[in-house]
């Protein structure tokens, strides 16, 4: 039995769902569609959602749908946030409107441009938040600037998540073969 899919979802004021081929969900900070697996319906209830399925072949399709529209609702009723780390002599980050800059220790700077939906602040110049109300979206963008220059264990340099643990590699030691 799936127990993700079991629980309901409280729906918070100013957020709607529409049912159909797919959700809409509305909310204050935007607009997101999710799919409805085959096998499972939705309905709402007293200010909540609920999910049913029709057997237990579609468990699995019960609790991802379940996650997707939870995940949605959260995301137009309150937003995501993901927190990168830039470390490095020399590494910086700097962002003008739709447009990140980084300073990663190569012979020129990186450009990125960040989506529609997807706002990024630099508290530092090491310190990065992305905020927006797309989970999926904000995560692939934060993979993507993460994959710029990924965290070096040699070195400890690199771009990582906040709260990324990095075990620190011993170098090459010795004096040689003869």
């Amino acid at each position: 039995m799936s127990r993700v899919g079991k629980r309901p979802i409280p729906l918070p004021k100013g957020v709607t769902v529409k049912a159909g081929e797919q959700l809409q969900v509305k909310g204050p900070k935007g607009e997101l569609t999710v799919p409805v697996q085959p096998g499972v319906a939705v309905r709402e209830k007293a200010g909540t959602i609920e999910l049913t399925r029709d057997g237990d072949q579609y468990a699995a399709a019960h609790g991802l749908t379940r996650a997707l529209l939870a995940n949605a609702i959260q995301g137009v009723s309150g937003g995501f946030t993901r927190q990168l780390e830039i470390q490095g002599t020399g590494y910086r980050a700097d962002v003008k409107g739709k447009i990140a800059t980084f300073t990663l220790g190569y012979s020129h700077p990186i450009e990125v441009l960040l989506p529609d939906g997807i706002e990024m602040k630099v508290e530092k110049q090491t310190q990065v938040t992305l905020s927006g109300f797309d989970k999926q979206l904000l995560g692939q963008v934060a993979a993507n600037i993460r994959a710029l220059r990924p965290p070096d264990p040699y070195k400890n340099k690199g771009v990582r998540y906040a709260g990324e643990v990095l075990r620190k590699k011993a170098g090459k030691t010795g004096a040689g073969g003869k």
